[in-house]
């Protein structure tokens, strides 16, 4: 079973950074799209970033020139890289990977990005 572990959230101030990375664990298989993606309290989940097995990104508008995804195939992990936040940016944040061989996507548990000061 393939389990995605999520760390590096935590309480940052406006205008600060953070750095979030999640790894797929007991996976064999090749991983295509792996991408973030976060809730707010009251809102529907929403795409972050995104980014393909060659390195291909798509960013939602209201992330871009401020976040950036990265990954590292031979770890099997997955980064985003949150600059200059602000409180909207506020959010359960939530990574995903795709594997093509399963048919199926997995989750990440979550981890809590908040922006106050």
């Amino acid at each position: 079973q393939v389990q995605l572990v999520e760390s590096g959230g935590g309480l940052v101030q406006p205008g600060g950074s953070l750095r979030l990375s999640c790894t797929a664990f007991k996976s064999t298989f090749t991983i295509g799209d792996m991408g973030w993606y976060r809730q707010a309290p009251g809102k529907q989940r929403e795409l972050v970033a995104v980014i393909s097995s060659v390195g291909t990104t798509n960013y939602a508008d209201s992330v871009k020139g401020r976040f950036t995804i990265s990954r590292d195939n031979a770890k099997n992990t997955v980064y985003l890289q949150m600059n200059s936040l602000k409180p909207e940016d506020t959010a359960a944040y939530y990574c995903n990977a795709k594997f093509p061989q399963l048919s199926r996507s997995y989750w990440g548990q979550g981890t809590q990005v908040t922006v106050s000061s």
